[in-house]
């Protein structure tokens, strides 16, 4: 199993004109907590130097299969061994060929021959090569092999030609050889389930240009969408469009403004099984205006005050309990006062499945803050009554919340 905290990467580099991308993502993934050592064929070397590299990792670059200095002539069985993941990006299709076909010609390809660490490979090439019928289908070969196929980008390509084939950005790859980690040392508790969860503040418009909302960050709704894809959901982010965070990487996003629009997207994405979870993390507005102005406000001369009239908005997370009832339903309670209190009759009134609480009176755990502190209510049907999570990072809590998920929708005793 792969040591998370300081995870081995030995990242692979071909000939390419995307092989600069390589020298970013070298060191975003050192910046991330992981040891970077680097490969290069002798035409990557062509456009990126191995000084570059090493200046990057602080590492000697490796380039040659028969290197007396290294492990007395044997360096790629011990760069093989040392790996805990070997990243090829960018992959040639000069290299994809080889290494469909077996051969072990140089560093590169003798080393994926000789390790049993997973293999990432990204394709880069021009649009005309990558839709060949024999790259295709030397990749097809690799996947059945085990390789791991990181999808090129569309976009213009730097022969002039516009389509598929380029190396995604260096923040992309990062984040999917991130994930890709997470997911090998992560167990897949909630695989063939599908998630829904809501996320930050609604916004309710008073006229053209003002509006009704609050503090929600939707940061814990965001932990909880990445923890959950994690643990092999299927994950659909519904968010407010106020939330100034980037999606987790495998989940969709869906922005909306309104309670309203909220209620909507959440039930066209849900469905009435046992395999559906549905989780209401965002702060929606209690009320919105009974009628919106057409038209900017304006202060009145001789008025100090201005009345609006609200009305009560759609209560999301009963409806959709209501609607669906075979699915498994969480809730949310950010209080100030008595939240154990409210929290139980939420659970109860809702026909919840659990509920969390916090106390947003305290602004290290509040609004905004990167941390939180819950307690856990289950409904009288399970065999727990509530469980205590203390402060922590707020990805932390979302991972314990994905076990008390799991231990009730699977049985599990994983709390």
């Amino acid at each position: 199993m792969t040591d998370l905290t300081n995870p081995k990467i030995l990242l692979a580099i071909t000939g390419g004109i995307a092989a600069y991308k390589s020298a970013v993502l070298a060191r975003l993934l050192i910046k991330a907590g992981c040891s970077v050592r680097v490969m290069m064929t002798q035409a990557a070397c062509e456009f990126v130097t191995p000084l570059t590299f090493q200046a990057l990792t602080g590492q000697a670059v490796h380039t040659e299969l028969l290197d007396e200095t290294a492990e007395l002539g044997m360096g790629h069985i011990e760069l093989a061994k040392w790996a805990d993941v070997v990243v090829i990006a960018p992959a040639s299709a000069n290299t994809i060929g080889k290494l469909a076909a077996g051969l072990a010609d140089n560093l590169l390809t003798t080393v994926c021959l000789a390790t049993n660490a997973p293999i990432l490979l990204a394709p880069a090439m021009n649009q005309q090569m990558w839709s060949n019928a024999i790259v295709q289908d030397n990749l097809a070969k690799l996947q059945k092999f085990g390789y791991h196929i990181i999808s090129p980008d569309s976009g213009e390509q730097a022969c002039g030609d516009v389509g598929a084939g380029r190396l995604p950005e260096p923040e992309q790859l990062c984040e999917q050889i991130l994930h890709f980690l997470t997911t090998q040392n992560t167990a897949q508790t909630l695989a063939g389930k599908t998630v829904i969860i809501t996320a930050g503040a609604t916004l309710e418009p008073i006229d053209p240009v003002r509006f009704l909302s609050n503090h929600s960050s939707g940061k814990m709704g965001f932990a909880l969408a990445k923890a959950c894809h994690d643990a092999g959901a299927t994950v659909s982010l519904i968010a407010g469009r106020r939330v100034a965070l980037q999606t987790p990487f495998g989940v969709e996003r869906i922005d909306v403004g309104t309670a309203d629009e909220m209620l909507a997207a959440c039930q066209a994405k849900m469905r009435d099984d046992e395999q559906m979870i549905f989780i209401a993390t965002a702060a929606v507005a209690d009320f919105k205006m009974a009628n919106i102005a057409s038209q900017k406000i304006k202060k009145t001369a001789g008025s100090d005050g201005l009345t609006l009239e609200l009305i009560k908005n759609p209560d999301i997370l009963a409806t959709i309990s209501e609607q669906f009832p075979n699915a498994f339903m969480i809730g949310f309670a950010a209080e100030t006062q008595d939240g154990e209190t409210y929290a139980q009759n939420k659970l109860d009134a809702k026909n919840l499945d659990m509920i969390a609480v916090n106390d947003v009176s305290d602004s290290s755990i509040g609004f905004g803050s990167d941390d939180n502190a819950m307690t856990v209510f289950f409904a009288k049907k399970y065999a727990r009554s509530k469980v205590q999570l203390p402060k922590a990072p707020k990805a932390t809590i979302a991972k314990q919340l994905v076990s008390c998920i799991a231990m009730l929708t699977t049985k599990l005793n994983l709390i």
